[in-house]
């Protein structure tokens, strides 16, 4: 009797954040190739509940109430879950304190194998190389431990939301000028941004402005600028940007989530460091994902961003 049908009860940890989750979508799928008859359950937040049913990898979600250290009684029930489950493998794509903790929480006795970085692991990767890189670099080598090694990036082609309400006009490249409010100095200036979208306008591109309504602020500014933009800042959904991304020409954005929804599409994107963060480690994993550093980043010359997006643009094949 071969792996895959031994192993039929199936635990999936992932709790946070955007751009790891997403990164975690792909080794997710190649656990459902591996394990194609087995009962997989996702142990996740709230913000990941929607991406865990609608992707068709699991066949149950649990949402984890993530415990304050001393709240006793939601440990223990958390202890009774995981074992009532009954799982037969549990495979951590979190693989931190918390989830190792979780390992603890499972009877000596009796535990399941366990693929990831929790000390006792059946499956332990101990590797330095597993956090050299992106997330996704070191999923693929946790679960190799396991037997899986035909892992690729999702491209988010079961995402298909309708855009009718947008009023797109093709070619259209998407803009994401934002980021956290806490990271000011990873934003490339709304006045650069807004150059640059007259330029592409001029080109015979339509420009759309992506943003959470806390970025009203800059995409506004931008838009003062280059009133031809179609502006759906606090308008579209996670859903609705990887849809909008699978049928743009390309995409320009800081270090910030929504580039992470953008770039597995294979849209081809141009994403902005700072010296804030490290493209080798933090920028979006796709086919078509170029990156430009630069300290300070506010210094980066429109004109060699432009320069860099048609390059990038040339790689499309829609």
């Amino acid at each position: 009797m071969s792996e895959n049908e031994t192993v039929t009860n199936i635990l999936v940890i992932k709790l946070s954040a955007l751009g790891d989750f997403i990164q975690a979508l792909g080794p997710m799928a190649a656990i459902r190739a591996h394990h194609p008859n087995a009962h997989i359950t996702l142990l996740t937040t709230p913000m990941f509940k929607e991406f865990g049913e609608r992707s068709g990898y699991f066949d149950d979600i649990w949402i984890d109430q993530k415990p304050a250290i001393f709240h006793i009684p939601k440990w223990l029930s958390l202890r009774n879950k995981l074992i009532k489950g009954q799982f037969t493998r549990i495979y951590d794509l979190q693989n931190n304190d918390r989830t190792s903790f979780y390992f603890k929480l499972l009877p000596k006795h009796n535990k399941p194998e366990w693929v990831g970085v929790a000390k006792g692991a059946s499956h332990q990767n101990t590797s330095p190389q597993r956090t050299a890189g992106h997330a996704f670099d070191g999923h693929k080598q946790t679960l190799k431990y396991a037997g899986i090694n035909h892992i690729e990036i999702d491209n988010l082609s079961w995402i298909n939301e309708n855009l009718s309400q947008f009023h797109l006009k093709p070619p259209y490249i998407l803009f994401v000028p934002g980021s956290a409010p806490q990271h000011p100095k990873k934003r490339w200036p709304y006045k650069k941004y807004g150059a640059l979208a007259q330029k592409l306008t001029d080109n015979g591109y339509q420009v759309v402005l992506l943003g959470t309504k806390t970025e009203n602020e800059i995409t506004d500014s931008i838009e003062h600028i280059c009133p031809d933009v179609l502006n759906l800042t606090g308008q579209t959904s996670l859903f609705e940007i990887a849809a909008l991304a699978h049928g743009a020409q390309g995409a320009i954005g800081n270090d910030t989530g929504p580039m992470h929804m953008i770039g597995p599409t294979d849209c081809p994107s141009l994403i902005l460091f700072s010296a804030q963060s490290d493209p080798t480690r933090h920028a979006p994993k796709g086919k078509n994902i170029q990156t430009m550093q630069h300290d300070p980043l506010k210094d980066l010359n429109v004109d060699d961003v432009l320069s860099s997006l048609q390059k990038v643009l040339s790689t499309n094949n829609y």
